[in-house]
């Protein structure tokens, strides 16, 4: 399945438990060996009453990680789909997060993404109090200036003038390696448009820069509305494609709604050679 172009494997574990090691992952993610995904996503019984179903996320490198837009929306249409349930509303549960999941009418997904961690030591990142802003210096470049928020999963935002031009890589991957990050850290590269608009390039953990991240999309969006650049409701334009944001502030969870595709089923060996 893709939302925006970030693709995943899927698999329904509801019927038998999907307990792989950070290798099998990592085979299973394999553009030239494996099926080929940047994340894989396992779809589990409820917990507990409060959830209708478990959602374990994993990224590309075998990584274990709490939160995925895309993904949601993807899984919502993948339960959907395999009548694991008729709901059109369902609650879900990361390892560190709860999702609310609507599966709306023109065949778009709508998330309740959770409100958003600015305390450092949640994100967690290496600060000493909140902040709207933070300077950190990168491979003893110049200071740069991020924003950091936690969706579920930690988030650094920079704004820029040009996105096309923007050191993607380079940045994010030496962000990544910062000691001020205990567990990494998703990078987004923001260029605002006009308080509604905004275009958005994410260099991700473990899967490096992707189509589309809707975690970071949702990062970008509070963080711009932090700065004074953004309204309440702002569309993004990631490589993959759009997401419409909602945020009404401090406090209040973010809205995320944008599509979602299947792009076939099969079957594999498992485990894998």
């Amino acid at each position: 399945m893709h939302g925006l172009g970030n693709d995943f494997v899927v698999i329904d574990a509801t019927r038998e438990p999907f307990a792989p090691s950070a290798e099998q992952i990592s085979s299973l993610a394999d553009r030239r060996y494996g099926v080929g995904c940047d994340q894989v996503l396992v779809v589990e019984p409820a917990g507990d009453a409060d959830c209708d179903f478990d959602y374990r996320i994993y990224n590309a490198d075998g990584s274990e990680v709490g939160q995925c837009g895309n993904g949601a929306r993807c899984l919502a249409r993948f339960i959907h789909e395999r009548g694991l349930s008729t709901a059109q509303q369902l609650r879900v549960r990361t390892r560190s997060a709860r999702m609310a999941l609507s599966l709306l009418d023109d065949g778009q997904v709508r998330v309740n993404m959770g409100v958003p961690e600015f305390d450092p030591a949640k994100i967690p990142f290496d600060a000493p109090s909140v902040a709207p802003h933070y300077c950190l210096t990168v491979d003893n470049a110049a200071p740069l200036q991020i924003g950091a928020v936690s969706m579920g999963n930690p988030h650094a935002v920079i704004a820029v003038d040009d996105l096309q031009r923007a050191p993607v890589e380079a940045i994010g991957a030496a962000l990544q390696r910062h000691p001020a990050f205990a567990e990494q850290v998703n990078v987004g590269f923001l260029q605002v448009l006009d308080s509604g608009h905004g275009r958005l390039r994410v260099y991700e953990r473990g899967a490096g820069e992707t189509m589309a991240c809707g975690s970071g999309a949702c990062a970008a969006a509070v963080i711009g509305r932090l700065w004074g650049h953004f309204d309440n409701r702002v569309r993004l334009d990631l490589r993959g494609g759009s997401l419409l944001l909602e945020w009404e502030g401090e406090g209040q969870p973010v809205w995320m709604t944008g599509a979602a595709v299947t792009v076939y089923r099969g079957e594999i060996e498992w485990p894998p050679a």
